[in-house]
């Protein structure tokens, strides 16, 4: 689209103007100094339009496409336009940002008209914006590979191009010419598309592989864009070729033929197979790209059916029009796999035998020659066919007449191949027939007698024949098999019959015949004579039914024996007489025997047996037989069957049926209280196969009797049985809980219920209470009643007793009794319940708590000077809380006033027995009392630990110091109970064998107490420390101590700026002091005085506790400990002893560290000094808070005429010899090692809490 030929028409608001001209008065006519001119740019670039007015008195505003933008700078609904430029100066310029294609078209420059002109507008501006195209992309005509030899058509597109890209082609970098290229549309109205077209005539196989790059390019883009296309063109692979063949093709069966087939060139390359006959074998292979071939191996193994195959290998691929394919023809040369010689190889003497040999299929034939011994046989006859697999088969006939020397030779047929160098033969020996020459037997003499059961061995001989005889063995005419095999010798055979004589060989004739296939037959034979017992014993019923009290009539008849037999009866092992009869002669040449036998019958012949012998005296051997006796009777219960059972409750109950019936078949039904009992009753009852009754999950309520009726087809019986159960016992208490008053007896009775009962040792008591009670009391048992009696009942004694009942039944079975041992009234005195402490300024809550215990309960009253307490009153309110025998009583006193309320509460509990009294006085917040009972716990040689009752705390919350020194300390030490409250301490780090004067005193926020027991002293000498080694001094002699000279030059020195600026803090001190003083209220905890001297001294007063007379504070432990002090005398704010300025610490219950005592000189008990840490404490374990830095450690090291007097190098070089404690410490850290910076554990759960409850003047944060 070009700007020449762009035709611009007046916008309808210029129409509009130009009518209302006319209405205009003409004045200072307002005109365009500078028109906005045409703009091409490129898209996201900034654009500006530049339109300046002379004289400008209308509304100057853009138009855009016949749209009114707006008078405003920031144009609303177009966030990329604005106005800029003076307009105090006639400057309109319209700035488009980031330009887009929507701000392509036709802008104006309107200036509305005015009292004193008329509108005017400027010429239309276009602005071109130009697109870039988006990457260019081919399009083909086809998705198919590219076929070699046709024609295609490749189009590549630039779109959406602001104006139209134009597209170069190139092909291996050379520009490709005949491109033609046509716009069209794009995505987006004013965006075009350009299509570059090239068609490829004919491609060919050097085609493939080439790069086609399309190139777009247009006035918005810096360089060009480019896509890029690999053509891929299909062509034929060359014919293959097979290699690893001779040119005969000649190969031998069993070989192993391995043949490659190759084929080069083809896009893709080709795909190789291979086929024998029109058969695919193989269709395996591989590619080499380097070389462009395609490669197939053949591994063949060579059988004769291979023989005249076509191997054939194809290659093809994706655009050839037929396979390509190389064959060739192999022959394979074999020899025949059998060898078979058809005929009989035996005749008998003088006859002919015809033999036929004969091979299978071979390439070349084979030749066949016939041996019998070492002789050629020619009266042959040959005959040659074709054969299996392209080969010819041989067939030779063989006709001879045998001889009986001729026996045995071996007669061959041998065949060779010229082809292989084959040679194979086919051999077997010449059989010639003829009879045996003798038979005999070697057998017992003939009439001797021969016993039944004994093995006998008759051997048949015979010698000569061809082949040996045959021999058979008969009995009686009979042939007898399954013998052993006859045994071959060097002139004949013999065969042995092993037999164990019967019966039946009494009188038998054994026979041994001897043929072969001369087919003539010869015998020899031999007659047995056997003795044997009776061959069989019959019994004979005469009853089909037996039943109980009838007689039995049974008949024994004795089998064939030789020589008679005698018959015996017997009942088990009992005899019975039978009757004999005549006998008779029967089989075998045997005489059979017949006895008879009569029996009464009872139940217990049921199932025995009746056996009858027929006994031989001779021979001494019997034959036997028995017949069981099937005795029909009733049930019968076993004599010993079980009259009581006993089982434990809930395990399975099994009441036994030992019953015994012919028939067996009974049914037996159990009867309990007279009910019969059904498994449908009760889903607990089980009957058994055994007709056994199991109770499962048995209760106690199934004791009793059972009884069981047992029926069958005969008659019935019946029978009972006990059933205990025992179970565990259950327990439980006549009276809980039991009343008794104090010193009276108490009888506590436990009642079980179990099975069985034990008389002694049932019931077993305990106590339940804390701790171990020596004697409970006499403990008795009456059947299933156990007692327990306390004589002289004490309140040590109530509580809960707990009762076991066992009777060796588990589980034991427990209760528990509460024993209440009433008592009169007694109420909790001491210290902390003898006062309570308020502020009297009527803004607080006053609690006086009175707290007592007895039984039964306690009924509190209440006076107020000696005058009872309305609590109808608004300002007394009484609640009572009652916790078992402690009874709690508090009276909240809302708004104490001084004036009213500060007086002696009377409290008074009472019940039935009697009543307490206790006075509690209720006064001002003050500083505590000194605690009471001061002792030593326990002490070690490194530690003491202490205990101490704890006094009123004032009404504040109080805490504790202690306070002690040794005979070598220039000073006290004093060490912060931690934690506050803890009234047992460990005092660490003391030295050996050292004695210790101990004291501890009370602080809260109004000031400390005197030292507990009325400032008495603990002394306490520590234990010895046995692995005391005195270490060697590191520095030897030379420097083991310095001169007095030079140890006065160095405290002078390093002293003298630390003692002035400690004389100018306490003169800066006291002045803060003194003007604080007069501020305040002149009322004060206590009247000591102060002491006008050093600094460093404190005295004492009336009223107060403060440090001894005179005595000595380390300023670096006295700062130490007033980072945790709470007060100090006079309730006034410790002042550090810096030398920069004064810092103030004050006390705060949010934070407790653990501090360590310093004293003013580590001396021990070498008299050496050793060094002390400048910063010894372990405030860095609470610097993760934020509330607490030690600034002082940090600007005020401590000066070396004090506190250090080694020098630096000595400093460095020393270690403290490990038995020397100069120090002690409220923590089990052994001085004066280094502080182990940690959190202490008990400091991290802190409760959280302001300090509003203070004195301004002790409020504060930690510095």
């Amino acid at each position: 689209m070009g700007l020449s030929s762009t035709t611009c028409f007046p916008s309808p608001l210029l129409l509009l103007l130009t009518l209302q001209w006319g209405l205009v008065e003409v004045g200072a006519q307002q005109a365009f100094r500078t028109q906005p001119k045409n703009m091409t740019v490129r898209a996201g670039t900034t654009v500006m339009l530049r339109c300046e007015v002379l004289r400008p008195s209308g509304v100057v505003q853009w138009v855009k496409d016949g749209l009114l933008l707006g008078p405003q700078q920031s144009l609303p609904g177009f966030p990329r336009y604005s106005l800029l430029g003076d307009p105090k100066r006639g400057q309109y310029y319209l700035q488009i940002e980031k330009t887009e294609l929507e701000d392509d078209g036709p802008y104006e420059c309107q200036v509305g008209q005015s009292e004193s002109s008329r509108a005017i507008i400027s010429h239309t501006a276009w602005i071109n914006v130009q697109i870039p195209p988006s990457k260019p992309y081919f399009e083909l005509e086809t998705t198919e590979p590219w076929v070699a030899g046709k024609s295609y058509t490749v189009t590549c597109i630039a779109p959406d191009a602001k104006p139209e890209a134009v597209i170069t082609l190139f092909k291996d970098g050379v520009e490709l010419t005949g491109v033609e290229s046509f716009p069209m549309s794009g995505s987006e109205d004013k965006l075009q598309n350009t299509h570059a077209t090239k068609e490829f005539m004919f491609l060919s196989s050097s085609d493939n592989g080439r790069e086609l790059v399309c190139r777009a390019k247009n006035p918005a883009l810096p360089r060009a864009l480019e896509t890029s296309l690999v053509m891929n063109v299909y062509f034929p692979p060359q014919n293959p070729v097979i290699q690893g063949l001779d040119r005969e093709g000649l190969v031998k069966r069993g070989t192993t033929l391995k043949l490659f087939c190759v084929s080069q060139g083809g896009n893709p390359l080709a795909t190789l197979h291979w086929t024998k006959n029109g058969e695919v074998i193989s269709t395996s292979w591989e590619v080499d790209t380097e070389s462009r071939r395609a490669i197939s191996h053949l591994t063949l193994q060579v059988k004769p059916q291979d023989n005249q195959a076509e191997l054939c290998c194809e290659s093809v691929n994706q655009v050839t029009p037929v396979p390509l394919s190389n064959s060739r023809k192999i022959t394979v040369l074999f020899e025949p796999e059998k060898v078979m010689v058809l005929g009989l190889f035996e005749a008998r003497e003088g006859e002919e035998v015809t033999l036929c040999c004969y091979t299978s299929s071979s390439n070349p034939p084979v030749h066949i020659r016939w041996w019998l011994g070492f002789r050629e046989l020619n009266t042959t006859v040959v005959n040659v066919e074709e054969g299996d697999h392209g080969g010819k088969t041989t067939m030779s006939n063989l006709t001879h007449v045998v001889s009986r020397e001729e026996n045995g030779l071996p007669l061959t047929c041998e065949t060779f191949n010229k082809g292989t160098r084959f040679s194979k033969s086919q051999s077997n020996n010449l059989i010639v027939f003829y009879p045996p020459q003798k038979v005999w037997i070697e057998a017992p003499p003939p009439g001797l007698p021969l016993r039944s059961g004994t093995i006998i061995r008759l051997i048949c001989f015979s010698i000569g024949g061809s082949p040996k005889g045959t021999l058979n063995w008969y009995k009686d005419d009979k042939a007898l098999s399954d013998y052993p095999k006859q045994v071959p010798s060097d002139k004949g055979v013999s065969k042995e019959l092993a037999v164990r004589l019967q019966p039946s060989d009494n009188m038998a004739t054994y026979r041994c015949n001897a043929t072969n296939k001369a087919k003539m037959v010869l015998n020899a034979s031999v007659k047995l004579m056997v003795q044997f017992p009776a061959v069989s014993v019959t019994i004979i019923a005469k009853q089909k039914e037996l039943r109980r009290g009838q007689n039995l009539s049974l008949d024994c008849l004795s089998g064939s024996s030789n020589p008679q037999a005698n018959i015996s009866w017997s009942l088990g092992s009992t005899r019975l007489k039978g009757v004999d009869l005549p006998p008779k002669n029967t089989t075998f040449g045997g005489i059979s025997v017949r006895s008879t036998l009569s029996l009464p019958l009872s139940s217990q012949h049921h199932g025995q047996r009746i056996t009858c012998q027929a006994y031989s005296s001779l021979l001494s051997e019997g034959v036997n037989t028995f017949y069981k006796l099937n005795v029909l009777y009733p049930p019968e219960f076993i004599p010993d069957h079980p009259q009581k059972i006993q089982v434990v409750e809930d395990d399975t109950a099994i009441l036994p049926l030992l019953v015994s019936a012919n028939p067996d078949d009974v049914s037996c039904s159990w009867l309990y209280r007279k009910e019969e009992l059904h498994k449908e009753m009760d889903p607990r009852y089980h009957f058994t196969e055994s007709t056994a009754f199991e109770i499962w999950n048995v209760t106690r309520r199934d004791t009793g009797v059972y009884t069981v009726n047992c029926t069958n087809e005969v008659g019935s019986d019946n029978t009972t049985i006990t059933l205990d159960v025992q179970y565990a016992p259950s327990v439980k208490m006549e009276k809980d809980p039991v009343y008794v008053d104090v010193g009276e007896t108490a009888d506590l009775f436990c009642v079980a219920d179990a099975n069985p009962i034990i008389n002694t040792e049932m019931f077993s008591w305990k106590w339940l209470g804390e701790g171990e009670m020596e004697e409970m009391g006499e403990q008795s048992q009456d059947e299933a009643t156990g007692q327990l009696t306390i004589q002289g009942a004490t309140r040590a004694q109530a509580g809960r007793y707990q009762c076991t009942a066992d009777n060796n039944i588990e589980p034991p079975a427990s209760v528990s009794v509460q024993l209440v041992v009433r008592f009169m009234p007694e109420l909790q005195k001491g210290a902390q319940w003898n006062k309570v402490a308020s502020r009297g300024d009527g803004t607080r809550t006053a609690e006086v708590v009175c707290q007592g215990e007895g039984i039964p309960r306690l009924h509190f009253s209440w006076a107020k000077n000696g005058v009872p307490i309305d609590f109808i009153h608004p300002r007394y309110q009484e609640k009572t809380v009652r916790e078992g025998s402690l009874h709690t009583s508090t009276v909240t006193v809302v708004n104490v006033s001084a004036a009213l309320d500060y007086a002696v509460f009377t409290c008074t509990a009472h019940n039935t027995l009697g009543e307490d009294t206790l006075n509690i006085q209720l006064l001002s917040t003050n500083q505590p009392d000194p605690p009471s009972e001061f002792r030593l716990v326990s002490f070690t040689h490194a530690s003491a630990t202490l205990e101490w009752i704890p006094g009123f705390d004032g009404g504040l919350e109080q805490r504790f110091r202690v306070r002690y020194r040794w005979a070598d300390s220039v000073s006290f030490l004093y060490v912060d109970v931690f934690p506050p409250r803890a009234n047992i301490f460990i005092v660490t780090g003391l030295s050996p064998a050292t004695t210790y004067n101990f004291s501890v005193n009370a602080l809260n926020s109004m000031g400390e107490s005197g030292y507990a027991d009325n400032n008495s002293v603990l002394t306490i000498t520590t234990e010895e420390w046995e692995g005391a080694v005195q270490a060697e001094d590191p520095l030897g002699e030379e420097t083991r101590g310095l001169s007095l000279y030079q140890t006065v030059i160095m405290a002078v020195v390093g002293g003298a700026p630390l003692l002035a600026l400690n004389w100018l803090g306490c003169f800066l001190c006291l002045r803060w002091k003194k003007r604080r003083g007069q501020t305040e209220s002149k009322g004060s905890v206590s009247d000591g005085k102060k002491s006008e001297g050093d600094g460093s001294t404190v005295s004492t007063a009336s009223g107060s506790t403060r440090y001894e007379v005179r005595e000595l504070v380390n300023p670096a432990a006295q700062r130490t400990l007033l980072i945790d002090s709470g007060s100090e005398p006079d309730s006034s704010v410790y002042e550090s002893y810096a030398g920069e300025g004064s810092h103030y610490y004050y006390p705060t219950s949010d934070y407790h560290p653990s501090l360590y005592p310093h004293p003013e000189g580590a001396q021990g008990q070498d008299g050496r000094c050793y060094p002390l840490e400048p910063i010894g404490h372990e405030y860095e374990e609470v610097r993760d808070w934020g509330m607490y830095q030690d600034v002082l450690g940090l600007s005020l090291p401590l000066p070396p005429s004090q506190f250090d007097p080694w020098l630096p190098e000595q400093r460095r070089e020393w270690r403290p010899p490990p038995p020397s404690y100069p120090q002690g410490s409220g923590r089990g850290m052994t001085a004066p090692q280094q502080p182990i910076r940690r959190k202490d554990p008990v400091v991290e759960r802190r409760p959280e809490k302001n300090d509003y409850d203070l004195p301004f003047e002790l409020r504060g944060q930690l510095v």
